[in-house]
């Protein structure tokens, strides 16, 4: 069945029927429809970082290349709750999540896809709640897409919660005659966390095609809400991946992730604990969104070295963190084939631009000879 936006004639939106994985069948609930929002599969490659321990190979999986709008992770997901939106009838979309959210930014964009309103919560801090939040990374696309954006200060949200502050938005619209659909945060319930199930079935897929018969022993991932762990774990678990998981958290502690990915696990009664199937490290350093020198140089340096851009949020601190673990543990890691999914978030560097002047330079200004003869190329401009 086509999904049009009837405002710009998008017909290349389609809600497909959604057959889950044989290995994943028995889990609840089962998606009859999934739109096809992202760009899959994604690539796989060797990633060639420094002072890995002997016969130690690292891949990265390119989920930052999932398209719509460098959606990373986060399209995975959406496109099961988009489908679920508008199975349900739904006019508009909640959703929420930090300033910089990544998530939200999705979001804005898989609506306007689908011809949906948009409505964002979006946290910041006490000083900055009563101003015009600016144009920013991800806040640049959020309202090049016309999202409605309401801000709410740190203090608010920790005292309120996320569930009760989209419930007040979602009861507002509905007496103004609207129906909202809400996201939580990170898109991470029992029905997203489907996105990397399926994710697993389409990196089995890729072995099954590849030359190199990789077997991967480890998956690496960052964790901010837990969708995506749960999901990934889960589908390693129960199909012939059975790699194993380690996630490195980004905000909350481990054992809140464990909790929260079990609650997620048990909502699809996958009969599993999360404790079983994923290891989880902290990797937060000095909190969420915040980062020292040492993990902006490490993005750069890691950029500079093999051209792979890492966010400062997630697979930045991720990728720092197992890095750090590695040179710390290097025979729990020795040998070992082990992929990495970069799960994008690119705009998040535009944030720190004030932190990353420093470390980057590479710039002179061009010497050139009077004497050169000019000569046009292709393109002349003037």
């Amino acid at each position: 069945m086509a999904s049009s936006c009837s405002g710009m004639g998008f017909e290349f939106l389609t809600k497909k029927p959604y057959t889950p994985p044989s290995w994943a069948s028995h889990l609840h609930p089962l998606p009859s429809n999934v739109f096809s929002l992202a760009h899959l599969p994604t690539p796989i490659h060797r990633w060639n970082l420094p002072n890995l321990p002997p016969n130690t190979e690292l891949w990265i999986k390119r989920d930052d290349l999932s398209g719509m709008q460098l959606s990373g992770n986060k399209v995975r997901k959406l496109e099961f709750l988009m489908a679920d939106a508008v199975a349900q009838g739904a006019d508009s979309i909640i959703t929420i999540g930090g300033i910089q959210s990544n998530h939200c930014r999705a979001t804005a964009v898989a609506a306007k896809y689908l011809n949906l309103d948009c409505f964002l919560i979006l946290r910041t801090s006490n000083l900055l709640v009563n101003q015009d939040p600016g144009l920013t990374g991800n806040l640049l696309v959020d309202r090049l897409a016309g999202a409605h954006v309401h801000l709410i200060s740190k203090e608010e949200y920790s005292k309120i919660g996320s569930v009760t502050l989209t419930t007040v938005l979602k009861e507002k619209l509905i007496k103004e005659g609207r129906r909202p659909y809400v996201i939580p945060v990170g898109g991470s319930n029992s029905l997203g966390t489907w996105g990397y199930v399926e994710a697993v079935r389409e990196i089995e897929q890729q072995i099954q095609r590849g030359a190199d018969n990789i077997k991967f022993d480890d998956i690496v991932v960052a964790c901010g809400s837990g969708g995506t762990i749960a999901g990934l774990s889960l589908g390693s678990s129960l199909s012939t991946l059975k790699a194993n998981v380690h996630a490195f958290s980004v905000c909350d502690d481990p054992d809140y992730f464990h909790n929260f990915a079990q609650g997620l696990l048990d909502g699809l009664n996958a009969g599993v604990n999360s404790r079983d199937i994923v290891h989880i490290q902290n990797a937060k350093g000095l909190g969420y969104a915040m980062n020292t020198s040492e993990e902006l140089n490490f993005v750069k340096d890691v950029a500079a070295a093999t051209g792979v851009i890492l966010d400062p949020v997630y697979s930045g601190k991720a990728a720092y963190a197992m890095l750090k673990d590695i040179l710390e543990n290097p025979k729990k890691w020795e040998g070992r084939k082990v992929l990495f999914i970069h799960t994008g978030g690119l705009l998040g560097l535009y944030d720190k631009v004030d932190q990353l002047a420093s470390v980057v330079g590479n710039w002179q200004r061009m010497d050139v000879n009077e004497s050169v003869p000019r000569q046009d190329g292709i393109g002349k401009m003037f």
